[in-house]
């Protein structure tokens, strides 16, 4: 009976948590052409921590307080939001990151409208800044 409710219980994790890593690796891709964005901020501590105050308002109550994709709002979606410190995002240019930044795609915001250019820039400085 033991060895049943044992079985049943890592068949159980086994489906959870592969629907949560699956829910987290996302077929969102950007075109080619985000990979030619240049930063006009990489390497700018001010810019980084003015990404860091936008982070913190706006970003952590999805993607959590150390961007793992774990705040609180996210927690409630069905398609989580992203890691940022996962192998999969930290291999994706800083144009990519800012052109997902820019147009969204649910449940995730396009903010393109709500930042400026340069704050979505700075956001992707503070990412890049949570991955290390």
């Amino acid at each position: 009976m033991k060895t049943n409710f044992s079985f049943l219980l890592v068949m159980v994790l086994f489906i959870i948590g592969g629907h949560l890593v699956s829910a987290q690796e996302s077929d969102w891709k950007a075109p080619k052409t985000a990979d030619a964005l240049k930063n006009p901020f990489k390497g700018n501590t001010k810019a980084t921590a003015e990404g860091k105050r936008i982070y913190e308002q706006m970003c952590v109550l999805c993607h959590g307080i150390k961007g793992k994709g774990n705040g609180e709002a996210g927690l409630t979606l069905d398609k989580k939001p992203a890691n940022f410190l996962a192998f999969k995002v930290k291999k994706e240019s800083d144009g990519v990151i800012f052109w997902k930044i820019t147009n969204g795609k649910p449940p995730m915001a396009s903010y393109e409208e709500l930042l400026t250019e340069d704050q979505r820039w700075e956001l992707v400085n503070y990412i890049r800044e949570l991955e290390k």
